[in-house]
């Protein structure tokens, strides 16, 4: 779930729990409760999509934050801070409202926990952040929520708590030595082999990138997959990916077409760490790397060579059987052709004796 610094009705970004045992009084509807959270000053809203810092351990700012009622009714919200998180699927969200803050939610400070603010108003609200003297350099990300506790019916029927949450984010960074580093980690590797033997198959590679720096970081996937001596090999560049926040992490998904099956590719999965909107990282830190084996057998080249070679042995057989026929003809015709020449003989020896008279010397 996302977290935006914009108006919006009331959504539940809490997962809904049971209903405490003694019923909650009843809440007026969310559907008509609408409200807004942004960064301001002490004269109202100034344009900030989020409350960015740079700051020395020790040192605390003042700022404040728009909290606007869009509602025909007075709101009275809890206002409050809290850490952020890379969610698996590479959002930006923060921790539940059960959950102890301890980094840059934690270093916030208003007068108090709860705001009424009138129909359609909006409240400019002070606020310090006060970095701790051991806080650690690089970047820390947070968000300032405004939210509304309600009951609903859940799909049985039961009513639960849901915690209606409205914020800004937060995005500290701490002076100090910067290291960005990301991290690939359990690449996992398929290969689909297409019906078509004369078309490549596809080859899907997923794992997890992590964000072992400090610094939140965004990064460009290579998928690269060959056969064996480095034969067939095919690269592709994947979208780039979110921003992942220090000690963050999320999976992706990276497919490849046209690779062929060459029995057992090699797979390598990088991920080159860049630079969320306007930071410079110098010197640019090094890709994190992967590699994977997997089976690519091409069952169907197979069967395509199985039935070209039985299609070039029933050749050459019938080659040879023709051969074969042509030459027992060739032989019985050899055998008719000398019973015909030897009868043609006997005839004609025949005929010469029955011209000489019986005891007539032919030498007289």
């Amino acid at each position: 779930m996302r977290l935006f610094a914009a108006i919006a009705t009331g959504i539940a970004l809490l997962g809904a729990a049971p209903a405490p045992p003694t019923p909650a009084p009843p809440a007026p509807p969310t559907s008509a409760a609408t409200w807004g959270v942004a960064p301001s000053s002490a004269k109202g809203p100034n344009g900030r999509p989020a409350f960015t810092y740079k700051l020395d351990p020790g040192a605390t700012v003042t700022d404040y934050v728009a909290v606007t009622n869009h509602s025909a009714r007075p709101l009275t919200l809890n206002l409050y801070a809290s850490d952020a998180f890379t969610t698996a699927q590479g959002g930006f969200d923060l921790l539940a409202g059960g959950q102890k803050p301890t980094d840059v939610g934690a270093w916030v400070r208003f007068a108090g926990g709860t705001v009424t603010i009138p129909s359609t108003s909006r409240l400019d609200i002070p606020f310090t952040l006060t970095v701790p003297n051991n806080a650690t350099p690089g970047d820390h990300a947070g968000g300032i929520l405004a939210s509304l506790a309600a009951t609903a019916p859940d799909a049985q029927g039961n009513q639960v708590a849901v915690d209606h949450r409205v914020g800004a984010r937060i995005y500290l960074r701490v002076s100090g030595e910067l290291q960005p580093a990301l991290t690939v980690e359990d690449l996992r590797v398929r290969h689909t082999g297409s019906l078509n033997p004369l078309a490549g198959g596809r080859l899907t590679a997923t794992f997890t990138v992590r964000n072992t720096g400090n610094v939140r970081l965004t990064g460009q996937p290579t998928l690269a997959a060959s056969g064996p001596f480095g034969l067939g090999r095919h690269a592709v560049d994947a979208p780039a990916l979110p921003e992942i926040l220090p000690g963050g992490e999320l999976t992706t998904t990276v497919r490849m077409t046209g690779v062929p099956p060459l029995f057992r590719l090699s797979a390598s999965a990088a991920v080159t760490p860049a630079a969320v909107g306007d930071q410079v990282l110098d010197p640019p830190p090094q890709s994190g790397t992967a590699r994977a084996s997997v089976w690519a057998v091409p069952l169907p080249q197979l069967v395509l060579l199985v039935l070209l070679a039985f299609v070039g042995w029933a050749l050459v057989a019938a080659r040879r059987r023709r051969a074969r026929q042509i030459a027992r003809a060739v032989a019985v015709a050899r055998e008719e052709g000398r019973a015909e020449a030897s009868r043609q003989t006997e005839r004609t020896s025949d005929g010469r004796e029955a011209a000489v008279p019986a005891g007539h010397d032919v030498n007289e």
